[in-house]
């Protein structure tokens, strides 16, 4: 059996991982001199599961310790202990791959749980850093994603005019240049302009461009975007915060096919297919007169609805190992890898930044997350307190406390939970107490808790998807006929979501 090994000067610290490792049933071997580590692996000795070590003793430091533990054993997780918590040394010893970084004095219960967590890691094997190829830009198995790349498909011979509606961070973008990649222009330009990141004083010489001349500061003469694009595509993101006056120069272009340069007098003949985005409801803001109501039809001619990543969240799975080795490609680091308990605690959460907001979570865990593994442990303190999936029962059954998953790091989606099977079982307990196996029928303890138990579920997994019965099934687990007699036999009807009571949902 592989055991801990602790290298401190101070005997102390030595014996308190010792008494805490020991309790814990972990093999350990302590040593007061980081020479002596060396020699011992030297000599032939199986190496250890976990290093931990002191930054600071006699003879060589630990940071020169860890850089010949890593020339001598890559994988070996080490974790750097140290008094003196300063920036250098925390940096130095990340940069020297070290698994964590734990400061003096520190809590005996959370240093042999770090410990734990290292050694877990130690015996999985570590993702190979594989090249994607030929992995597209648009990914996804739901439903919802399938009826886009239909719809791009239907569209690989048209130039017709699109509009993308959906939340920000969706990927309106992304279905943009496929739409333009799989189109007649392909070979020719593709120009994306935010109309809301412009000024609107301008946005104007921005499509159009200018003459010299034209106001103050137009030194020369300027091509605009649309003559950028000539012969290719022009994708106007964010679309329903275009200026009024735009409105109508960017409708002019769009039933004749010419415009003038700011300040010019020669007409120019627009040969562009326009596909335009928005997050906005356009209809909605036609009707509060913020938008041309002619200029909706002109650019509504075929409407795309890109799907929030809650109502895909079976693609979140591929799509977060896509943008980890994505991230890890672009930092020339080894792809991190998520256990089964963060990945299905990743589909549980609400996602309002959508894909963009995965993205960047997968890139902040290439950066931040302490080993090659990454469990619940390791997301961001923010995220874990979501906690999306705070109550598992119902009050009358067992009173669920509060705390987010941020407090004490869960192991699992509380599945192993000891704080919640705890209070369950005092609740199995009162209710065993005051059973009557007497009567007719015996107790019916189990009967009770489990159509309770199985009540909550169903009816929170209904009230996730909005009451779609074949997304509730797969978030459960479980087959669609299986979740339609459960309804049945339970007396759930199709306003169960509204009776629950709602789900946080708060920002990241």
């Amino acid at each position: 059996m592989k055991s801990v090994w602790i290298v401190d000067d101070d005997q102390s610290i030595r014996w308190v991982l010792e008494k805490a490792l020991g309790r814990s049933g972990i093999s350990h071997r302590s040593f007061d001199h980081a020479n002596d580590v060396i020699n011992a692996l030297e000599a032939g000795d199986p190496p250890p599961q976990v290093l931990i070590s002191d930054i600071r003793m006699p003879g060589p430091s630990g940071l020169d310790l860890l850089a010949r533990i890593k020339a001598l054993l890559p994988d070996l997780p080490v974790i750097i202990m140290t008094a003196y918590s300063d920036l250098e040394s925390a940096v130095a010893a990340f940069q020297g791959g070290a698994f964590e970084y734990l400061a003096k004095p520190f809590d005996v219960d959370q240093a042999i749980a770090l410990i734990q967590r290292a050694m877990a890691q130690s015996t999985r094997p570590l993702p190979s850093m594989t090249e994607e190829v030929g992995v597209p830009e648009i990914q996804g198995h739901a439903p919802a994603m399938q009826e886009v790349f239909r719809a791009i498909g239907r569209l690989s011979n048209s130039s017709a005019t699109v509009l993308i509606t959906g939340e920000s961070g969706s990927g309106k973008e992304l279905v943009a240049r496929a739409l333009h990649r799989h189109s007649p222009r392909a070979k020719k330009p593709f120009i994306a302009i935010n109309t809301a990141a412009i000024p609107r004083d301008l946005l104007e010489s921005e499509l159009f461009g200018h003459e010299r001349g034209a106001f103050t500061g137009a030194a020369t003469q300027r091509r605009g975007r649309f003559e950028e694009a000539d012969g290719g595509t022009l994708f106007l993101d964010e679309i329903g915060d275009m200026p009024a006056e735009l409105q109508t120069r960017l409708l002019r272009v769009l039933s004749d096919g010419n415009y003038y340069r700011v300040g010019g007098h020669q007409s120019i003949k627009s040969n562009v297919r326009v596909i335009a985005a928005t997050h906005q409801n356009l209809e909605e803001r036609v009707r509060q007169g913020l938008f041309r109501e002619d200029l909706f039809h002109r650019l509504n001619v075929i409407r795309l609805r890109l799907p929030p990543l809650k109502e895909r969240r079976e693609d979140i799975p591929d799509l977060a190992m896509h943008f980890l080795a994505k991230s890890a490609r672009e930092l020339g680091v080894e792809v991190k890898q998520l256990t089964p308990p963060a990945m299905t605690y990743l589909t549980t959460l609400p996602f309002p930044g959508n894909v963009r907001q995965l993205e960047n979570l997968c890139h902040w865990l290439t950066v931040m997350a302490p080993g090659q593994v990454v469990d619940l442990n390791d997301l961001p303190p923010e995220l874990r307190q979501e906690a999306p999936l705070e109550s598992v029962a119902q009050p009358s059954i067992v009173a669920m406390p509060a705390t987010p998953l941020g407090g004490q790091a869960p192991t699992a989606v509380h599945a192993g939970s000891e704080q919640w099977t705890a209070l369950l079982a005092q609740k199995v307990d009162t209710l065993l107490l005051a059973a009557n196996p007497a009567q007719p029928g015996g107790s019916d303890v189990h009967a009770r808790l489990m159509q309770l138990f199985e009540r909550t579920l169903i009816e929170r997994a209904l009230h996730r998807t909005g009451g779609r019965r074949i997304e509730a099934a797969q978030l459960l687990g479980i087959g669609r006929n299986t979740i339609t007699r459960k309804i049945q036999e339970l007396g759930l009807d199709e306003d169960v979501p509204a009776k629950s009571p709602p789900l946080s949902d708060p920002t990241v």
